[in-house]
């Protein structure tokens, strides 16, 4: 399960959440910090990442281009990196069962 997470998310999400995503990494890590959403959801796309996000510009991209890639918007507002990943730990079988769905685009989590 792969797992793309934007630049608005903690670079150690990656680290943190290794166990349940492997694979998973941070747009900084593919040198696309400070990139534009266009180079960002190209390079998710062609690499088979599910784009991880705060950024209601990538829920509005997938309403409008469809997946790939799988857009999982993170809906909690102001929070700290913790509460980020409690939240992808417990909503693990849902983000799941998203990713293995073809004819679902985005998934909002709050």
């Amino acid at each position: 399960m792969k797992l793309l997470f934007d630049e608005n998310l903690s670079a150690r999400l990656a680290r943190d959440l290794a166990d349940l995503y492997p694979q998973s990494t941070h747009v900084t890590s593919l040198g696309l910090g400070g990139a534009d959403d266009g180079m960002i959801w190209a390079r998710a796309a062609a690499d088979g990442f599910a784009l991880v996000t705060k950024d209601e510009d990538f829920q509005r991209l997938s309403v409008l281009r469809g997946s790939p890639p799988k857009v999982i918007w993170i809906r909690l507002g102001n929070c700290a990196t913790p509460d980020v990943i409690r939240l992808l730990r417990f909503r693990h079988a849902q983000i799941l069962s998203f990713l293995e769905r073809a004819d679902a685009d985005f998934l909002s989590l709050g």
